[in-house]
């Protein structure tokens, strides 16, 4: 495989190795020979024979036999000639420790461009440069190309993080907790070797069950999610992503503009792709004892195991919170549970046992539970009493996973005794959390893994009906930014399937009287302008017009209302539209990222689309399952369903717009901007009320 070289090599050799201590040069061969290396390690230095009572040599070209890795621990200035030498020699791998390149930008970038091109000649691979450097912790390997102090147990789970400093802390971390390192790469400025190409060669180990990322951006958005949706059937990504808040959003003057900010593009590129997404690092690592360690759940039914009522409780609702079931245990399980536990325990669920419970009575509860197809996953509280000992509970639970084929996860709360117990629990691959809730949150997340690993794989359908090149002929001249008139859109949207009431522009109050009867009465009058979004902020739209009198008198008004606003040159006109039977009125949009294509937006629709905020989206292309998840994800979902006696709507019709808006968007990149606002849902079919469409060079 491509990265073998960086992974695991036969030989290193440390390019600027120092003798030294306490310098990164110095640190880093250190590591390398005290790591336990399964190779040979070889120091570079022109000034010194011998570096930490190694024999060193003046050059890489210069180490008699082959060499598959360099690290390269020397001034910015120097580094360029010493990967060219690394490329003479014959390494196939590169680690450019050193900063000073394209992070300082000017030269440095121009420095960086230098360097890419020398290892693309050579056919090598190159992580860095400016990184905290590579470990990777197989027995048979022992690699510690860092600078790192730490190097971590050997364990399942690999870690990519995209920021040096925060390396560091992340290796203790994963000691301090017991998650053991499969392998780990501090990326830097990603001038070859990308978290893609990473996520892509994880997937593949034999060694890496679990794959976890800090990430600061997703580099090519496209190839991410192509490659984390296969690997992530695999094999459970989860990934911290900084940079949540608003204040990188661009501005946008459609609907779907300003609520689609970069995170909500991150969002649903991740899921759409299966990737775990937590808030913090420690969420990070709390999903990461659970995955690599217990199986994935099957359900959101959880049983609760527990010597005290207060965190019982505690963990209900933190579970219920996020969206889990803390099941009733049928009667005749309760009865099991009765025939052991004393009168005052509590067997509904939680399973109260009470401050005396014995690890005996843990085991006894627990194994009911294990052979109960009542739960998916149980989680087992413990607060330190003084007559019972935190290591035979622990054991008791050790001895019920192993029987178990159940997730299974523990909080043990307290001091005493809990260090010891927690240790003997994670070295049986049993999880143990501090406090309820954070055992609740990472067992959520996992839950809808298992849910996205249960979903099919979906596809992009063919759509009939989609004439690509009257679609084209409606958007001709988008050279410039513009929006499209009425007509535009309509035809626009014709094109592809996605039917309009009857309508017709008019420009005076005399024509809008004509045109009445063309349009068919009752019909709405609707203000026409490039410039003003919301049209219900300036009274810009009148329903129920019945006659042509009405239509005169509702377009003189409308004229008089934005003229006395000192906006009258912003009338252009007046859409006059057929009005539709009421229905459940939704939205569907799409705005164009910069870095992420086109994202498809769905929610709750109507003038109140922006207060209630009830959107969800996704990256296009849309697959069909995503379309349909879509609808299930708003918070309004019931009125879909047909709420409070109200006939449910035509869902295949709202999936079908969403995936035509997905392809015409994918057909026609220059569209910038799109809004079907309100998106009218019948019992049978919908109706694109009103729509809005901005074209913009690419």
């Amino acid at each position: 495989m491509s990265l073998d070289a960086i992974f695991r090599p036969r030989a290193v050799a440390v390019v600027g190795a120092s003798r030294k201590r306490g310098t990164i040069a110095a640190e880093v061969f250190h590591n390398l020979v005290t790591s336990g290396f399964a190779g040979a390690v070889y120091p570079v230095n022109p000034k010194a024979e011998v570096v930490q009572s190694v024999r060193a040599y003046a050059d890489v070209e210069a180490i008699p036999d082959a060499v598959d890795l360099a690290v390269v621990v020397v001034p910015a200035a120097q580094v360029l000639e010493a990967v060219e030498a690394c490329g003479r020699k014959g390494v196939r791998g590169v680690i450019v420790i050193t900063a000073g390149f394209a992070e300082i930008g000017g030269e440095g970038r121009v420095r960086q461009e230098a360097l890419v091109e020398v290892v693309r000649r050579y056919g090598m691979r190159l992580v860095g440069p400016n990184c905290l450097g590579v470990v990777n912790a197989e027995l048979d390997v022992a690699l510690n190309a860092t600078f790192a102090p730490t190097f971590p147990p050997f364990g399942n789970v690999a870690f990519s993080s995209q920021s040096g400093a925060l390396g560091l802390a992340i290796l203790e971390v994963a000691r301090d907790l017991g998650v053991g390192i499969s392998q780990f790469v501090s990326m830097g400025n990603r001038a070859d070797v990308s978290g893609n190409d990473l996520i892509e060669y994880w997937g593949e180990a034999a060694g890496t069950e679990v794959i976890l990322l800090y990430l600061e951006n997703l580099g090519n958005p496209a190839r991410f999610m192509d490659i984390a949706r296969k690997v992530s059937r695999k094999k459970p990504i989860v990934a911290v992503k900084s940079g949540r808040t608003e204040a990188g959003a661009r501005a946008a003057s459609s609907h779907t503009g300003s609520l689609a900010g970069m995170d909500v593009a991150v969002d649903a590129l991740l899921g759409q792709a299966g990737v775990i997404r937590t808030d913090t690092i420690d969420e990070l690592f709390d999903v990461a004892m659970l995955l690599a360690n217990q199986p994935v759940p099957r359900g959101r039914r959880v049983g609760i195991v527990t010597n005290a009522g207060g965190p019982g409780i505690m963990a209900t609702d933190a579970l219920a919170s996020r969206g889990l079931e803390v099941v009733r245990l049928r009667d005749e399980t309760q009865a099991r549970l009765a025939t052991f536990l004393p009168p005052e325990a509590s067997v509904k669920n939680p399973i109260d046992m009470i401050a005396s419970a014995t690890a005996q009575q843990y085991d006894r509860a627990l194994s009911e539970l294990v052979a109960s197809d009542e739960v998916d996953a149980i989680l087992v509280l413990f607060v330190t009493p003084i007559v019972t000992e935190a290591r035979d509970v622990a054991e008791a639970i050790v001895r019920a996973a192993t029987r178990s084929d159940k997730t299974i996860l523990t909080c043990f709360m307290g001091r005493h005794g809990v260090p010891e117990a927690v240790s003997s629990l994670r070295a049986k691959d049993v999880p143990s959390y501090a406090f309820p809730e954070s055992a609740a949150a990472a067992l959520a997340k996992a839950v809808r893994y298992g849910e996205w690993l249960a979903s099919p794989e979906g596809v992009v359908p063919t759509l009939e009906g989609i004439d690509a090149p009257r679609a084209r002929r409606a958007v001709a001249g988008a050279a410039a930014s513009r929006w499209l008139s009425p007509d535009e859109v309509r035809e626009l949207l014709a094109a592809y399937g996605i039917s309009m009431p009857r309508s017709s522009v008019v420009t005076s109050a005399a024509e809008a009287a004509e045109r009445a009867a063309h349009v068919g009465l009752p019909m709405a009058l609707k203000l026409v302008s490039d410039t003003i979004t919301h049209k219900s902020d300036v009274g810009g739209v009148v329903l129920g017009i019945t006659s042509a009198d009405e239509a005169r008198r509702a377009y003189a008004e409308l004229r008089g209302r934005l003229e006395a606003l000192g906006r009258g040159a912003e009338m252009q006109g007046a859409l006059l539209q057929q009005m539709v039977p009421p229905g459940v009125e939704t939205f569907v949009g799409a705005t164009r990222d910069a870095d992420f294509g086109h994202l498809i937006g769905f929610g709750i629709g109507g003038v109140h689309v922006e207060l209630w905020k009830d959107i969800v989206f996704r990256v296009a292309p849309l697959k069909d399952v995503d379309a349909q998840a879509m609808l299930g994800q708003v918070r309004a979902r019931a009125l879909l369903d047909g709420f409070r006696g109200a006939p449910s709507v035509d869902k295949d019709a709202v999936v079908d717009v969403l995936l035509r808006v997905s392809r015409l968007v994918h057909d026609l990149p220059e569209i910038a901007e799109l809004d079907i606002n309100p998106l009218t849902a019948h019992p049978r079919g919908v109706v694109a009320v009103d729509a809005r469409v901005r074209v913009a060079p690419r």
